[in-house]
């Protein structure tokens, strides 16, 4: 008896030993941060995720996930990695890629807790490289799985004058292993490859590809195109890529703040796309055109923290069945490094930590005298800090920070964690057309906790309201959106995507109004479904266009000649047009003209808006006639499909 009881002792003690050990093999006792050095590369290392990068250019070249192979593409070693670049120029001249490699290695800290280095690069007169003083840096934290990096970007007074266009860091991933791509909770999919793009038909321009011989056939004639995984940047927090691999590995891009990009919150930019790359664009121009360009004379100092993005790995075993397993694990760690912001580790003393920053709240009102007596709380707006500047201004702002938030149901809002500095506080609201800005200038010292007044925005009005056209949201959402040309097929998402993210929705405006263009009756016709999102040019064959012009006809029943009456226009988007405005004579002298307006491309990238454009109209009474009258808009620059505006608001308003 003593004997059996002895026995099974063992066996009890073998199998704690065993699953002791299986356990360990599955989760490892906390290995630290371990940095190895040597010739031309260093290797940072937790135990979870190993990365190694060229010393002393800084570029990634490897890595691992939990001792996986290379996550990276590594066939070109040229291109194939994960890297900071810039497109820059000198105004006249075209376009230098630079990769903005170091010359210069440095270890700011190495324990087991952390391990941030530096690769920095002094540029010196004579140059070819971009005129910046560059110091990359890469941080490694114990138990994360993943990396850190951030860069400060630096050029002194009496520097040569340049232009920035583009800014970014982007990685290239295993092209046989990353299939499936996410974005979004809606646009998640399987993604085609490198391979079909260059078999497929390039369209209208050289992103968009039709799928012809894809190796998966459910995609063949669909249309391949990097603008389709656009986002405003305000949501540009994660994406990413999952693999093929047993288990299968998630690669995510986190971005914890908005306030180093350039153009406010709602500007669009690329994420994931075919390649397959992830990227982060710190500076770009895409839907708004060159007004973003960073722009640097020669006697102009300027220094800017781009960062941190967070690299982050994930895995589970399930993430075969279902690879958006590993995306919703991504974003609860998304939303934990946006709760961690701004970080307290980055060493570098250019970085500004949490008690160095300051908090602005306050209450926005809304003060239209035809809707309210009296302001009323200026709900769910956009309410932000920006570099001083015009009303509107932080749309085309792209050297400093931006701060923004939304107010709650009574307007109340409050912006934490901004940098110090002297600043314009901004604001729009949606249904509300403008924009708004501060009379005064707002300074938030290091600590500070300061509290705006007099916060009331009135929006411009002249007159009460006797027509109105759309939503005033800078979007051209609302409006009439086509289905896409039969030709094209469509990827059916598991949950709808908004109806504008199709290719070649322009080509739909000549099938609707194949003979004459948009007439649009006030009284009868609905915005919704009779006003076409995007005042595109005709397509007349053998590659021609011509301009079109819409009318918008309507009644007045007593004209006051003597008075002036008031057009509210906003635009969401203008590429190489000019709108111009007649009234009740087409063939007459423009009464109102743009000029030639706007480089962002919304039409053709599959976008809803770009840089907003707003503009007040008087008009005369003696333009007008008692009864029936039309107003005339004309998109009048032609030449090619792209040539366009989009209405966001347009409004009447009588004499006051």
């Amino acid at each position: 008896m003593g004997k059996l009881i002895g026995w099974w002792v063992l066996q009890l003690l073998l199998l704690l030993v065993h699953s002791h050990n299986t356990h360990t093999q599955r989760q490892p006792l906390s290995y630290g941060v371990r940095l190895l050095k040597k010739s031309r590369h260093v290797v940072m290392n937790n135990g979870i995720v190993s990365v190694t990068l060229t010393s002393p250019g800084g570029t990634i070249t490897n890595i691992s996930y939990k001792g996986s192979d290379n996550v990276l593409q590594t066939k070109d070693k040229d291109k194939d990695s994960g890297n900071w670049n810039v497109v820059w120029n000198k105004g006249a001249s075209g376009d230098v890629f630079d990769k903005i490699e170091g010359t210069g290695f440095k270890i700011i800290l190495q324990n087991e807790n952390q391990t941030e280095i530096s690769f920095t690069r002094t540029w010196k007169l004579g140059s070819s490289s971009v005129p910046l003083n560059v110091d990359k840096r890469f941080v490694m934290l114990r138990d994360s799985p993943g990396f850190y990096s951030y860069a400060v970007l630096e050029r002194l007074e009496g520097w040569p004058a340049f232009n920035i266009s583009e800014g970014r860091i982007v990685f290239q991933l295993q092209k046989n292993r990353f299939h499936y791509m996410a974005m979004s909770d809606e646009r998640q999919r399987y993604m085609p490859t490198f391979e079909d793009r260059t078999t497929g038909q390039v369209l209208d321009y050289k992103e968009a590809v039709l799928l012809t011989n894809p190796s998966n056939l459910e995609f063949k004639g669909e249309v391949d195109d990097k603008y389709f995984y656009t986002c405003n940047d305000e949501d540009n927090k994660v994406h990413g890529w999952v693999s093929n691999d047993d288990p299968p590995i998630g690669f995510w891009l986190v971005t914890p703040s908005d306030e180093f990009r350039t153009g406010g919150p709602i500007r669009q930019d690329l994420t994931s796309h075919v390649g397959p790359f992830t990227l982060a664009k710190f500076s770009s121009r895409h839907y708004a055109g060159e007004d973003l360009t960073i722009v640097f004379k020669s006697d102009e100092y300027w220094k800017k923290v781009i960062g941190p993005f967070y690299i982050h790995l994930n895995s589970h075993a399930s993430a075969h069945a279902n690879p958006s397993i590993l995306w919703d694990k991504a974003k609860q760690t998304m939303e934990e490094e946006v709760n961690n912001w701004p970080y307290s580790f980055p060493l570098s003393k250019d970085f500004v930590k949490s008690d160095q920053r300051g908090t602005i709240s306050g209450q926005l009102f809304v003060q239209d005298w035809f809707i309210n007596e009296h302001a009323v709380p200026g709900a769910l707006a956009y309410i932000g800090l920006a570099p001083r500047g015009s009303v509107g201004s932080w749309q085309f702002e792209n050297k400093g920070y931006q701060f923004w938030t939304h107010t709650d149901d009574n307007g109340q809002f409050m912006i934490k964690n901004v940098i110090p500095g002297n600043y314009s506080l901004f604001a729009f609201v949606p249904g509300v057309v403008g924009d708004y800005k501060h009379d005064s200038d707002i300074i938030i010292a290091p600590g500070s906790n300061f509290t705006v007044t007099n916060v009331v925005f009135k929006p411009p009005r002249v007159g009460p309201t006797l027509w109105e056209i759309g939503i005033p949201d800078r979007s051209a959402a609302e409006f009439f959106i086509p289905e896409p040309d039969p030709k094209f097929k469509i990827h059916r998402y598991a949950v709808p995507i908004e109806k504008f993210r199709q290719y070649g929705l322009w080509t739909r405006y000549n099938d609707l109004y194949p003979d004459k263009d948009l007439v649009y009756t006030i009284g009868t016709s609905d915005y919704r479904t009779d006003w076409f999102f995007a005042h595109v040019t005709r397509d007349v064959g053998n590659g021609s266009y011509i301009s079109t012009t819409w009318q918008v006809l309507f009644d007045i029943d007593n004209v006051n000649r003597g008075a002036n009456y008031t057009i509210q226009l906003a635009l969401a988007s203008a590429q190489n047009a000019i709108l111009e405005v007649r009234f009740n004579d087409e063939e007459s002298d423009p009464y109102f003209s743009t000029g030639l307006i706007g480089k962002d491309n919304a039409v053709a990238r599959h976008g809803i808006r770009g840089l907003y454009h707003f503009y007040t109209i008087g008009v005369e009474g003696c333009k007008f006639v008692n009864g029936r009258n039309i107003m005339f808009l004309k998109q009048a620059d032609e030449g090619g499909p792209f040539k366009e505006v989009m209405y966001d608001y347009i409004r009447l308003e009588g004499p006051n």
